[in-house]
């Protein structure tokens, strides 16, 4: 099914766009950082050009290495919400752990939203995978989004598995289709 971008826009969501995943030497550093950041600031001033929808997600967890109080869970200054941006704390790797976030997705008409951003392996992971199972249609920005380090192994091995995990749930293109689609996105 195609839809015009223009009528009916997706929402672009943000995934946890934080100093913390940029921050070298700190444990849920990402692979590609600045290129994969270069890409969400070219989707989001897409959007924001267009006036189309954005939304922001922000991982706000207990653990020590997600202190609220720290600058590291601040939004890269680039990427900061503007106002009429939407945002949302959540708690664990789902957007979904957000009640708010659950409240807004569950009152808008038709779901569809394009997921971009850090953390990759979790709220990208996670979002989709829940979403799946309200049946809320999600894409996957893959050249957009960005997973930590693993422990061992091959990183790019461990992308691509992670991408094809939530290839079963949300659909996944590259930033260049979707910026390509001349006015239609495939939902």
């Amino acid at each position: 099914m195609l839809a015009s971008i223009h009528e009916d826009p997706p929402i672009l969501v943000c995934a946890d766009l934080q100093v913390e995943y940029l921050t070298p030497g700190r444990r849920h550093v990402v692979l590609d950082g600045d290129a994969v950041t270069a890409r969400c600031l070219e989707l989001l001033t897409l959007w924001r050009g267009n006036l189309w929808p954005v939304m922001h997600l922000k991982r706000i967890a207990q653990a020590a290495w997600f202190n609220p109080a720290s600058r590291l869970t601040d939004w890269i200054a680039e990427t900061k919400p503007r106002p009429g941006e939407m945002t949302f704390d959540h708690p664990l790797p789902s957007a979904y752990s957000s009640s708010r976030f659950v409240d807004y997705m569950s009152n808008i008409r038709t779901v569809r939203c394009i997921l971009i951003g850090f953390s990759l392996d979790e709220t990208i992971l996670a979002t989709a995978v829940d979403g799946f199972h309200r049946s809320h249609r999600y894409q996957v920005v893959a050249d957009a989004a960005a997973c930590r380090q693993p422990g061992t192994g091959d990183a790019a091995a461990y992308k691509h598995a992670v991408v094809n995990v939530i290839g079963n749930f949300a659909t996944i293109q590259s930033s260049a289709e979707l910026i390509r689609t001349s006015g239609a996105v495939a939902v």
